[in-house]
């Protein structure tokens, strides 16, 4: 069988990526963290852009060298089209165009969220068609319906706001720096889940919503434990507040950790129950969630279900799934031309 070499670029956000595939096997997988959000308490598109374009260079030489193959090797070059900041975007896809003319090699557009759901089929072991996958992260909360690497149907998402965003959210009003959300789940592991209850929303169908959930949140903080609602009078002082963060944090954490996780399994066990599928799978940024990944795992021993996780290297934002993407849109002819624009929203 002939060896198809895939180079991939990510640059979506905040984290410059590359990887090599070959023959969907993963060669090398680097990424480039940008420190620099952190003191803005949130990603900085224009300092997204400008460290994009001072790490690609060397990122890219990196995983080259990595997987052991020259540039000569590689047979297309896949990059992230859509969804993400434009700028941020525009930097990984400038390179990858600019790199398909210079070596006269196939451009392959590929779709963000598509490549999470197909981060599941890097392991040795990968879920059987149809599957279904939950996708969570910072601006995305989907159920897909995969029936194929490239045939995917979104049965359900969140009609306001992710549920990563929700986490980072909630660790922004507890006083955590960023990112909030890997601290939700450092705390919650030594919290009790049950101490506090926060609403559940009673959305149709099989899609999300959390909102409502930020906003009992935001009040139970303000009112230092004592109710969920907006009044004046339930308002406690910033020294009350603050005290019962402290003194209650970790239950906290655990409180909000284990009701996005129900509102997320929930959903997708109705799906899954009512769509006769039972490979299941997880990905997206708060995949790598430790009180996620383990009542997923949960769930699917319960209801006899079969259960995949991509590594945590493949969860977050990273070119290992651009490329898996890549191969399989190689596999198919489906290459873009150098006219296809870069998107902030897309599937």
């Amino acid at each position: 069988m002939k060896q198809i070499n895939i180079l991939a670029i990510e640059s979506s956000c905040d984290e410059t990526s590359a990887a090599v595939c070959s023959n969907g096997a993963i060669l090398s997988n680097r990424i480039a963290t940008q420190a620099v959000h952190a003191a803005h308490g949130g990603v900085v598109p224009e300092l997204a852009s400008r460290a994009h374009m001072q790490n690609i260079v060397p990122v890219v030489d990196v995983a080259l060298k990595e997987s052991g193959l020259p540039l000569t090797d590689i047979d297309a070059i896949a990059f992230t089209q859509a969804p993400g900041l434009i700028g941020s975007l525009l930097v990984g896809g400038q390179f990858a165009k600019s790199l398909s003319v210079a070596m006269d090699k196939p451009l392959i557009a590929v779709n963000h969220m598509q490549a999470h759901v197909l981060a599941n089929l890097i392991p040795d072991q990968k879920p059987s068609f149809p599957f279904l996958c939950l996708t969570v992260s910072g601006g995305h909360t989907q159920i897909v319906k995969c029936l194929a690497p490239t045939r995917m149907e979104i049965v359900g998402e969140t009609i306001d706001d992710a549920a990563g965003e929700a986490f980072d959210k909630a660790a922004k009003l507890l006083g955590l720096p960023y990112p909030g959300g890997p601290l939700i789940d450092k705390y919650a592991k030594d919290g009790d889940p049950n101490r506090f209850r926060f609403p559940e929303p009673k959305i149709p169908g099989y899609n999300f919503s959390f909102s409502g959930l930020k906003t009992a949140i935001l009040y139970f903080l303000r009112n230092a434990g004592t109710a969920q609602v907006y009044k004046e009078e339930f308002a406690a002082t910033e020294e009350a507040r603050k005290k019962f963060i402290d003194e209650n944090l970790a239950d906290i954490c655990a409180s909000i950790q284990s009701r996005i996780i129900t509102i997320l399994l929930n959903k997708l066990s109705k799906a899954a129950r009512d769509l006769g599928i039972k490979d299941l799978c997880i990905a997206g940024g708060v995949s790598a969630n430790s009180g996620l990944r383990k009542a997923f795992k949960e769930m699917g021993i319960e209801k006899g279900w079969n259960t995949f996780i991509p590594d945590f290297q493949y969860c977050t934002d990273n070119a290992g799934m651009i490329a898996i993407t890549g191969y399989y849109k190689y596999l198919e002819k489906d290459f873009a031309t150098l006219d296809v624009p870069s998107m902030a929203r897309g599937f």
